[in-house]
């Protein structure tokens, strides 16, 4: 047997089709006497109608027996798109993309939702010649909303929004179920392949600030795409190749000779590079080496690539302490590894004619661009236009990625629009099937709101600034006497996790195009909208099942058999934040702002402080303190509140503990 679904919207387009050409056959009837419209139109009208009735009872059916299947959260959101985009279809069928716009309400007087289409559509229709009032076509909508297990009532208000109220039924249900399940993604209509490159420092050099926001941000992009189901595979563009490996390979010859059987012990690789730099710049006896040494390193012999190893090694260890503290995953593909592939591109692009000279270099103008891209230099070497290129080549084609995500700060904006329409001009993908975005981020700043570095003016070391987190993290924690209420290792643990939950926090809280200011003094104050405040609220509402002896297997089984009752407005409101994590993780999936998720979280936990002090969770003996009573569907709003907010701080990269 078909599908019903299929086989019923197959027989009602054919109806509507028959419809149609019934409808038209009419009007070209000439003579008015002989319009006698045809017994066949009404029953086909009849026919349509039952079938429309049908298909909908089917299709409400299937989509609550989706949902009662996966344990997926409802975008409650999306659901109501579903059926106001329904009731506005049926309501001007005369326009061909009506606009659909559901926000949630502001104010809780005007209901949980709002329709603000009315308004669009009046003037949509205006341009048509149809002159309506946009309340009428609210009040047509209304009418026309199908019957659904979402809306309680709606109201019409000022120029034609449209208040939506939930059944309280409806949500309820909803918290039960993510209780049951846990925090489920919502269903992906495809498993995408994801390619972030992020992080991408330069080997031999010290990773600084700006990488600090590429890999946070970036991590916490991976982990959203990840968390909703998607095929994520996370790039390290490292600077691994060019030039100035010749000039290292040089001072490594020249101070460890020995080097091939002996490993050479370079602490501090920044000092290494800057001794170089200076015999670079100084000698030219040592210059002309150093040029040998990139061919030779270019033709692959092997001790140089042994050499070259060597650097990269030690670069790599101390970029894995960083990513250790941060706890990041990530694969290091840095630009050596496009090297064959860049000929490839040279050769592609010179096949298809879209190389020019300039000046003995090979160029590429793209569409739109006033800046060419320079392919090939005029001594034959590639630059980082060609490695570019190789690598969204190689992306596109061997990793099949669909979505292709760079985090790099906004000076490389430009650049990255050039080859992003290069790429296209070339053929290798349509942006309008394959997503490729820049996702780009500004400075951080010291507190005087000049770029970050340190009092000697040089760049903060990431290292550094990690160890201070670490370091006035204890101080917070020592201040608050909590070595006396935790274990050695419970301290040690909520000094890692305020520390770098802090650091993290700061720059995901803020909107990433905009340049931000560090202060420590900032990040690990538990007042406001930061991680302190946050990582204690959550240890808060964990504590409370555990202060009245509720543990897991209690509120597993009451969230089985307990209905969640939602009478109060306080737990009405709780309930309906906890169930807006969807619409706020599709947010950040549209516009790549994980700040969004960061204000969602405060005004979830903020939210949660409003119900607790106005609904008694457990209720004591005011003399004895000993529980007299536990209000087991409050316990269970507390456990939603405490789910969503953990699954949020995973996709921050937040590792919150049991006891602060």
């Amino acid at each position: 047997m078909g599908d019903p679904v299929s086989e019923y919207t197959a027989r009602l387009q054919q109806q509507e089709l028959e419809i149609r050409n019934l409808n038209a056959e009419i009007e070209c009837l000439k003579n008015p006497k002989s319009l006698q419209p045809s017994s066949r139109l009404d029953e086909l009208r009849d026919e349509n109608t039952k079938l429309k009735y049908r298909l909908n009872v089917l299709k409400r059916s299937l989509q609550e027996e989706h949902a009662h299947c996966s344990g997926s959260m409802t975008n409650i959101n999306q659901r109501l798109q579903e059926i106001f985009g329904q009731a506005i279809r049926a309501s001007c069928p005369e326009l061909d993309d009506p606009p659909l716009v559901v926000t949630p309400n502001q104010q809780a007087k005007f209901g949980d939702y709002q329709c603000n289409s009315a308004m669009a559509l009046a003037q949509m229709l205006k341009a048509k010649g149809m002159k309506v009032n946009p309340r009428e076509i609210a009040d047509k909508i209304v009418k026309n909303l199908p019957e659904n297990e979402v809306i309680q009532k709606t109201e019409i208000a000022g120029p034609g929004f449209i208040n939506i109220h939930l059944k309280r039924a409806f949500v309820s249900k909803l918290v039960s179920s993510l209780l049951k399940n846990g925090v489920q993604p919502p269903p992906l209509a495809a498993k995408k392949r994801v390619v972030v490159d992020f992080s991408s420092p330069n080997i031999a050099k010290e990773m600084h600030v700006g990488h600090l926001r590429s890999t946070i941000i970036g991590d916490s992009m991976c982990r959203l795409f990840e968390f909703l189901g998607y095929d994520v595979l996370r790039l390290n563009h490292v600077g691994d190749w060019g030039t100035q490996f010749g000039m290292l390979i040089a001072h490594l010859q020249d101070k460890f000779p020995d080097y091939l059987t002996v490993s050479p012990p370079i602490g501090d690789l920044q000092a290494f590079y800057k001794e170089s730099k200076k015999r670079f710049d100084e000698d030219e006896v040592f210059k002309k080496k150093a040029y040998q040494c990139v061919v030779r390193l270019q033709s692959k012999e092997p001790e140089f690539i042994k050499a070259w190893n060597l650097i990269c090694d030690v670069s790599r260890r101390e970029f894995q302490k960083i990513y250790d503290c941060l706890d990041i995953k990530i694969i290091e593909r840095g630009e050596s590894f496009y090297q064959e592939m860049m000929t490839e591109v040279v050769k592609e692009l010179e096949d298809k004619g879209l190389l020019e000279l300039d000046e003995g270099r090979k160029i590429m103008f793209a569409p739109g661009q006033s800046i060419p891209l320079t392919v090939v230099k005029s001594d034959g070497g590639y630059t980082y236009d060609t490695s570019d290129l190789a690598a969204i080549r190689q992306r596109l084609f061997q990793e099949k990625a669909d979505v292709i995500i760079y985090v790099t700060d906004s000076g490389q904006a430009t650049h990255f629009q050039v080859v992003f329409a290069a790429a296209q001009k070339i053929g290798w993908y349509d942006p309008k099937v394959t997503r490729v975005e820049h996702a780009g981020f500004g400075v951080v700043l010291g507190e005087d709101k000049k770029k970050f570095k340190t009092r000697s003016g040089d760049t903060v070391r990431l290292m550094d600034l990690l160890d201070e987190g670490l370091k006035r993290s204890m101080d917070k924690l020592l201040e608050k006497e909590r070595d006396k209420v935790l274990t050695p290792e419970e301290l040690r643990r909520a000094q890692r996790s305020v520390a770098f939950g802090c650091i993290k926090y700061a720059d995901l809280s803020h909107n990433r195009v905009n340049d931000y200011v560090f202060s420590f003094d900032k990040m690990l104050d538990d007042r406001g909208n930061t991680a302190a405040y946050l990582l204690y609220a959550f240890t808060r509402i964990r504590s409370i099942a555990r202060l009245a002896n509720v543990d897991e297997a209690t509120l597993k089984k009451a969230a089985e058999t307990t209905e969640v009752l939602l009478d109060h407005e306080k737990e009405w409101k709780l309930a309906k934040c906890v169930l807006r994590f969807p619409e706020i993780l599709q947010r950040i999936l549209d516009d790549l702002l994980l700040h969004s998720l960061c204000d969602y979280l405060y005004e979830l936990a903020t939210t949660f402080t409003e119900f607790y002090d106005s609904c008694y969770c457990v209720e004591k003996d005011r003399q004895t303190g000993v529980v007299v009573k536990i209000n087991m569907w409050r316990m269970l709003l507390c456990e939603a509140t405490a789910s969503v907010m953990a699954k949020g701080f995973e996709i921050l990269g937040l590792n919150p503990v049991s006891r602060m």
